[in-house]
């Protein structure tokens, strides 16, 4: 009998705690997600960088690009609005970190050090990285090796997976590094830097807007890249619409046709606003 009394007892005493003694994190005292914010704003802070096709201004000072078609349509399907802001490309982060942005949308490569910062979803489009090179400047070099000596200038944008591989692949050149896709641009085209090395297809874009300066001495890339979404972390809800966007529109090969315009054709060069 004591031991019936001893289990009733203690059955109550569980019946009590469950239904009486709710955690501060229940659902009724739970502060809402990040993403629960963001629709009921009706409003998504996207933030991009200048990198043409990815992103870049046409003639009448809009956004246009890969990217920026990707973050309307994720935008539209989301029930948001997305206001987008530029940074430089290795703001970008930090902006998001700040809570100046919601989300990344600027074709970052997924790596290990930047998933230590924030959450990447899985990959909706890939990239390779490539070489522009100045055809005055490296007439003589027969191969690729030949470009690892210290005279050689190689430009790359700061903070971007090219810049690391820059550095390993071409650890006795002289690797300089720039803010936007642009400085370096220039830079090539006018003598002074002799190689380029940026993500596909920005080296083959500059080679035939001036094939009598800049040529593309590869075939194939040096290195193949994952894009993704970047978010803060701790918002799973978030994480998981993004994952299930980017399965939605492969499916329908949405993201495919917008990726093949833009990155397989230059049709978007001859678009009245561009």
């Amino acid at each position: 009998m004591n031991s019936k009394k001893n289990i009733n007892y203690f059955c109550l005493i569980v019946f009590l705690a469950i239904n009486f003694c709710q955690p501060a994190w229940s659902a009724e005292t739970a502060q809402p997600s990040k993403f629960q914010n963001i629709l009921k704003a009706g409003t998504l802070r996207v933030g991009v960088s200048l990198f043409t096709p990815w992103v870049f201004k046409d003639k009448k000072g809009k956004l246009a690009g890969f990217e920026i078609d990707v973050a309307n349509k994720f935008s539209k399907d989301m029930g948001v609005t997305p206001s987008f802001l530029i940074r430089d490309w290795e703001k970008l982060i930090p902006a998001l970190l700040n809570d100046e942005i919601d989300i990344i949308i600027a074709g970052m490569a997924i790596t290990p050090q930047r998933a230590l910062k924030v959450n990447f979803s899985i990959p909706y489009a890939t990239a390779g990285t490539n070489l522009a090179t100045n055809i005055a400047l490296t007439k003589d070099i027969k191969n690729v090796e030949e470009l690892n000596q210290k005279k050689i200038k190689i430009g790359v944008v700061a903070e971007t997976v090219s810049e690391n591989l820059a550095k390993r692949v071409f650890n006795q050149a002289s690797i300089v590094s720039y803010k936007t896709s642009d400085e370096v641009k220039k830079e090539l085209i006018s003598g002074k830097i002799h190689v380029y090395m940026a993500s596909k297809p920005i080296p083959l874009f500059i080679s035939i807007e001036h094939p009598d300066k800049v040529d593309v001495p590869l075939s194939s890339p040096l290195l193949i890249t994952k894009a993704g979404f970047a978010i803060k972390k701790g918002d799973g809800d978030f994480l998981n619409f993004l994952d299930s966007w980017i399965i939605a529109r492969e499916a329908d090969t949405w993201l495919k046709s917008t990726h093949d315009y833009w990155f397989r054709t230059l049709k978007w060069r001859q678009e009245p606003t561009q």
